[in-house]
């Protein structure tokens, strides 16, 4: 596993990028080598910011965090990461019982994960073909974090969505 470790309006200090990296590689036991893990470490005002991403195959494993300590922000964003890798872990197992090619064998399986989620509700509405400002103002009237549509100009289902910075996203798809 190789981590990268970035920073944003930030010197980026050899102890805070051996910490990432020695909390990081302990996961990389569970990874083959070729997987590679960003983290970027940012701050904003009086926030100390902390993203990781690792993405697997056609799974992205990502943490944020924030804190008034970068060091605990670190430690946060770690746990985060363990849980998630304990439930895509669990998801594995039950879609290939009986496989021995599960890579997370050293993970210890918690009892809260073992329950699958559930879809509790299904909804099916019309999709209309908008620009995504207009997605946008379709989204607040609405109040909702995200809204489905067609892309006008691409004729493709795009979604945009609210972001905790509160400024907006826009998803689009590629094949």
């Amino acid at each position: 596993m190789r981590v990268i470790v970035s920073g944003k309006n930030m010197e980026v200090t050899d102890a805070l990028k051996d910490a990432v990296t020695g909390k990081l590689e302990r996961f990389s036991k569970y990874f083959k080598d070729d997987i590679e893990a960003q983290a970027t470490l940012s701050v904003e005002k009086h926030r100390q910011i902390v993203e990781v991403t690792i993405p697997l195959n056609g799974t992205i494993l990502r943490a944020e965090e924030e804190n008034d300590d970068m060091y605990s922000a670190i430690d946060r964003a770690i746990d985060k990461l363990h849980k998630q890798m304990e439930k895509h872990k669990t998801k594995l197992e039950k879609r290939y019982q009986g496989h021995e090619t599960i890579r997370f064998e050293h993970m210890p399986v918690s009892e809260r994960n073992k329950e699958e989620s559930k879809i509790v509700k299904t909804k099916k509405f019309a999709i209309k073909p908008m620009d995504p400002q207009e997605a946008v103002m379709q989204m607040d009237l609405l109040g909702h974090n995200f809204f489905v549509f067609t892309n006008a100009e691409t004729d493709e289902v795009n979604v945009v969505y609210k972001r905790k910075d509160g400024n907006y996203g826009l998803i689009e798809p590629y094949f």
